[in-house]
């Protein structure tokens, strides 16, 4: 047995044109995958769609009614006395039909956050019910349009007249080295989007390798956007795609702005009779560092020009902060304990 259209919008087989608008309206907003959370409100979403297509365009229904979803979909009609078989096939996205029905707007990005931009505000919805009125707006209480509270419909020429408000940005952290720092490199990045296709309803899922080039010296923090990479609908301008710098740990260093700082451990005899200590750099040279003083647990020497690139001008560079940190023996023998009281200072 075929589709029942006219049961899938709540409907009699004699409604007219308000009474199945207004039953679309209804159906579509109670099912909406933003507002219905149930696993099978996206198949019963779809249906609807499906239906408000057919019953919604004259000569559709007038196939339909005569001969079924079979002989609408198989060419059980002909079109306009011409003798052309008559095919009908929905095109398969709701969100199409829906954006189409409110003017290509969503209204949803009025009362609460779709889908897509849901992560980013943490606004919950559930709390929200349709169900027990034939105006599904009146469950969202008092709003405001133009910041003078009180209850305002949206008029039909208001819904085709809304501009489209552009996605929250997509943020994604992008992990790097300190030697991709100090080098500068290009990473790639692969992502998967929709985008709108020439019929500007329907979408297509489509991937593209996105270049993000990291300069020389660059914070931690910095932003590379790329602007409107995101999902594209009918009714909404793409998200930007932004990624921040995030350091990776390092087995060695640490920033500090455009310095980077080394611990440096020695033993308790190299730091009383000195020592030289082999310092390593980011572009895998070995400085040995002279240490000819007395050093103290916290002493700082520093390798001037040895750091990261500023950022501005990549010619310049901070410098190699040397930390020491001095390692005492666990225990030491009696005769040695003696020595060190004889010729250690007492103060």
């Amino acid at each position: 047995m075929g589709k029942d259209y006219y049961k899938a919008l709540g409907l009699q087989s004699g409604a007219n044109e308000d009474e199945i608008k207004k039953a679309y309206r209804k159906m579509a907003l109670k099912y909406h995958p933003d507002k219905n959370k149930d696993p099978s409100a996206e198949e019963k979403f779809k249906e609807i769609a499906e239906a408000y297509d057919v019953l919604s365009d004259p000569k559709k229904r007038a196939v339909y009614d005569q001969y079924g979803e079979e002989g609408l979909k198989t060419g059980g009609g002909s079109s306009g006395g011409s003798g052309n078989t008559f095919h009908y096939t929905f095109h398969g996205d709701p969100h199409a039909t829906f954006a189409s029905f409110f003017g290509g707007s969503n209204p949803f990005d009025i009362f609460f956050a779709s889908s897509r931009s849901r992560a980013f505000n943490g606004f919950d919805q559930e709390d929200m019910d349709i169900d027990d009125d034939d105006d599904p707006f009146n469950a969202f209480g008092r709003f405001s349009f133009n910041g003078i509270n009180g209850v305002h419909r949206r008029h039909p020429e208001s819904l085709h007249t809304r501009r489209k408000v552009q996605d929250p940005p997509i943020i994604h952290e992008l992990r790097v080295s300190l030697e991709e720092i100090y080098h500068g490199s290009t990473k790639r990045m692969k992502i998967t989007r929709r985008r709108l296709n020439p019929d500007g309803r329907t979408t297509r899922t489509e991937d593209k390798i996105l270049n993000i080039v990291i300069k020389r010296g660059w914070k931690e923090g910095t932003k590379i956007t790329f602007p409107k990479e995101g999902d594209a609908t009918p009714d909404n301008i793409p998200a930007d795609i932004v990624f921040i710098l995030k350091d990776k740990p390092h087995t060695h260093f640490k920033r500090d702005g455009t310095n980077v700082v080394y611990t440096a451990m020695i033993s308790l005899k190299e730091a009383l009779c000195g020592c030289t200590v082999n310092i390593p750099t980011l572009d895998g040279r070995v400085i040995p560092l002279p240490c000819n003083d007395i050093i103290k647990p916290g002493t700082v020497k520093r390798l001037r020009g040895e750091g990261l690139p500023f950022p501005k001008v990549p010619t310049q560079r901070g410098d190699l902060i040397v930390e020491f940190k001095v390692r005492f023996p666990d225990k030491i023998a009696p005769q040695t304990r003696q020595i060190l009281k004889q010729h250690l200072p007492c103060s």
